[in-house]
């Protein structure tokens, strides 16, 4: 099979490139230097050219705060890029797979969110990553969609990394605890992707929630990876209206992953199993 990776300098694109060394399969991965995914016809004819089976598209605008100000920008990557990915994919009748987010949900329960709830985004983050989704699935192609949160890896800017440098440089730190999630380890993800694509699982089509296991704050996250980096910051905990935002983030959006577990059957690893092999990664980088 051929294989196009799009968004393949990014943090889930870098991990993609790892686990695809040992396929016998044929991946083509890019960036926008490569292909510019904003560009319908640019997509086609790649696509076209390359024969390509699967499009796993791992590009996407991530700065939630940022993307209040920047409407226009924000909804080109994240949901017009989206449709002319799946169009190609409809035309040459590839599958296409797509990573969107838990900002699709409101947040405002304290029950994991399940792929069949309403959806309700706060911010315009949320709102262009499920206009994607929406795109994706009025096209009519084949496709996969894989709702993750809190991503990290040893690429590019996370929380992890900015942790990192805060708890080793500052000698106190504030960190929001009324905000609950899972971090999403881009290795994990990267890993279950490659299963579906190299054991032939792309008939089962659908959204996916797809995170590691348990639940933490932002306040967890960051006491434990000050630790498992060997930091010795004061992390206090903190209200989010401490840290005046543009847009209200999910108070609770810890993804029910019983589908993927089920359908794929995979076993998912604890948060802080997946942590501690990233920092692991980083030290030795």
């Amino acid at each position: 099979m051929n294989i196009l990776v799009t968004g393949a300098n990014g943090q889930l694109g870098n991990e993609m490139r790892r686990v695809a060394v040992k396929s016998a399969n044929n991946y083509i991965f890019t960036d926008v230097a490569e292909l510019d995914i904003t560009n319908a016809a640019a997509v086609l004819d790649m696509v076209k050219a390359n024969s390509v089976n699967v499009i796993v598209n791992c590009a996407a605008y991530t700065n939630v705060d940022k993307a209040e100000d920047d409407v226009e920008f924000a909804d080109l990557l994240n949901n017009k890029a989206a449709e002319n990915l799946a169009v190609a994919a409809k035309a040459v009748d590839a599958t296409l797979i797509h990573v969107s987010t838990d900002y699709v949900f409101q947040g405002d329960k304290c029950t994991p969110c399940k792929e069949d709830w309403p959806t309700c985004p706060n911010g315009v983050y949320g709102k262009t990553k499920l206009a994607g989704e929406l795109s994706i699935a009025a096209t009519g192609c084949k496709h996969l969609i894989f709702r993750t949160a809190w991503l990290y890896s040893p690429f590019g800017k996370n929380f992890v990394k900015t942790m990192q440098t805060l708890t080793r440089d500052k000698d106190s730190l504030k960190v929001v605890f009324d905000q609950v999630g899972t971090p999403t380890y881009a290795g994990d993800l990267a890993a279950v992707i490659y299963k579906v694509i190299e054991e032939n699982m792309l008939d089962k089509q659908g959204i996916y929630h797809f995170s590691n296991e348990g639940a933490i704050s932002w306040y967890d996250f960051a006491q434990e990876i000050c630790e498992l980096s060997g930091n010795t910051c004061d992390i206090q905990p903190c209200h989010s209206d401490e840290f005046p935002s543009k847009v209200k983030r999910p108070s609770f959006s810890v993804l029910d992953k019983t589908k993927v577990k089920e359908t794929f059957g995979i076993t998912i690893p604890y948060w802080r199993t997946s942590l501690k092999k990233c920092i692991e990664e980083l030290k030795n980088m």
